[in-house]
């Protein structure tokens, strides 16, 4: 509950920065700082998983094998 109070508050104080951009001559600095922080966290990936339990991971470590068996002779 209090993570979607937060959720909702943030977004009303993103859309009052963007319409105070859009429809106030007089907006400055910090309606835009709100709403350029707001567009930033708007991309972040925020559905996560730890690499080991992701579909198709990568071992660890494969560039680095991949790096040192093509640096060995013949191994082409």
């Amino acid at each position: 509950m209090c993570r979607c109070a937060a959720g909702v508050a943030f977004t009303a104080l993103w859309g009052w920065a963007v319409a105070r951009l859009l429809l106030a001559p007089d907006a400055g600095a910090l309606e835009g700082a709100v709403a350029a922080g707001g567009w930033g966290l708007s991309v972040l990936p925020v559905h996560c998983l730890p690499k080991a339990r992701a579909d198709g991971a990568l071992a660890a470590g494969r560039w680095r094998r991949a790096w040192r068996a093509a640096r060995e002779p013949g191994a082409e």
